[in-house]
């Protein structure tokens, strides 16, 4: 049985992180009534996208870190899990700092992002944004819920970055060990 090297216990842990904030925001939704608003869900499905790669890239880590395709194949998944962060920080930020501020966010990216996946109607109790942006204002420990989402985002994206440049140091290693430029 082969054992998950740092990056992939790294892609495993900001699953785990995504799939925390997902569950976060389930319970207070439901259990709280806390209604989500249209940025709110995306960055739900934002999360619920890195926890599938990161999950992914784990249960590949160990099969493909010996194979040249395989490396190139996991640090896609890493930088496809950097930029899933991006746009998730992204997200957080333009719901702090312009959409709360609106009293209606109709018909904004989120939404139509949100309806062209059609999830809002096929798991609407987790994708179905419930609230305008306004009405949806809430706050954990004084701090606003968009802002501990955008500080979430920015720490997988430091998970994605350190992931990355683990693959290159090992890449570099096994050059300089085997003397093969083709590592």
């Amino acid at each position: 049985m082969k054992v998950l090297g740092a990056p992939g216990r790294e892609a495993l842990a900001s699953a785990l992180l995504a799939l925390l904030a997902v569950s976060a925001a389930l319970v207070s939704q439901h259990h709280f009534d806390m209604q989500p608003c249209p940025w709110c869900v995306l960055q739900r499905l934002i999360f619920v996208l890195g926890a599938a790669v990161g999950l992914v890239e784990a249960a590949a880590s160990p099969a493909c870190a010996a194979s040249r395709p395989g490396q190139t194949g996991l640090r896609w998944a890493t930088a496809l899990r950097l930029a899933l962060a991006v746009a998730g920080l992204a997200s957080a930020l333009w719901q702090h700092f312009v959409a709360a501020a609106s009293a209606s966010c109709n018909l904004t990216l989120a939404d139509r992002i949100l309806a062209a996946t059609g999830l809002d109607a096929l798991l609407p109790d987790i994708f179905q944004p419930r609230a305008s942006c306004l009405e949806a204002k809430a706050w954990l420990l004084g701090v606003p819920y968009e802002l501990w989402s955008a500080v979430l985002f920015a720490a997988l994206a430091a998970l994605a970055l350190n992931s990355l440049r683990g693959r290159s140091r090992d890449r570099l290693w096994r050059k300089t060990v085997t003397g093969s430029s083709r590592a």
